[in-house]
């Protein structure tokens, strides 16, 4: 299985930003990247994959955990039942924090998150959270359900601050057709004003 790597390289800034932080050394996981089918509750899944293939290049080098092992381990710590393996049963911040803890025993945090002003609160510890740890952070929303992967923040003292968001709701014959047409694969910088829901922080 071959998966693109760092795809925030070669993006344009946003304009009128004072400071870049962007997280390296990730692999990017997506819907359907290996041959398993997970188009519609996947998300979370790939996310965490992408933020487990990061720790494994930066910290704990072991084997990224397929759909079906992160769902066997969360059946073993007795977060699910039996028959969630095999299932098509979404996965958050939640499940992502426990399956990190017991692959790596490295603790995670998580922010809540009421509405995107509140979100401003908290750009200070983001922002020192990818100065000292780099680390990727998982944005699992409530008004949006689907999981996404923050990579990079992008502060303006004329703008909104931005996020590097990484998009894993993407198949493979569209990755490809992207790739082919040179365009970057579900990335970008965005401001979020109507979000609800969590941050997971993973501290190494």
């Amino acid at each position: 299985m071959k998966l693109l790597q760092d795809i925030h390289e070669g993006l344009d800034p946003p304009p009128n930003c004072d400071e870049i932080i962007v997280s390296s050394g990730y692999e990017y996981y997506h819907y359907n990247c290996d041959g398993v089918d997970d188009r519609g509750w996947g998300c979370g899944y790939r996310t965490l994959q992408t933020m487990c293939s990061w720790i494994s290049s930066k910290a704990v080098s072991q084997p990224v955990p397929s759909l079906q092992q992160i769902q066997e381990i969360l059946v073993a710590i007795g977060d699910k039942e039996k028959g969630f393996v095999g299932s098509k049963e979404w996965i958050g911040s939640v499940e992502v924090g426990l399956v990190i803890d017991k692959l790596y025993d490295i603790p995670c945090k998580i922010l809540h998150v009421s509405n995107g002003y509140q979100l401003n609160s908290h750009i200070q510890e983001i922002r020192n959270h990818f100065l000292s740890n780099q680390s990727i952070l998982m944005m699992g929303g409530e008004s949006d359900t689907s999981s996404k992967g923050i990579v990079g923040l992008a502060t303006s003292s004329l703008t909104f601050d931005s996020y590097l968001l990484v998009l894993t709701h993407i198949t493979m014959s569209c990755l490809l057709l992207m790739t082919m047409n040179r365009q970057l694969p579900n990335l970008h910088f965005r401001e979020i004003t109507g979000y609800s829901g969590e941050i997971l922080t993973v501290s190494i």
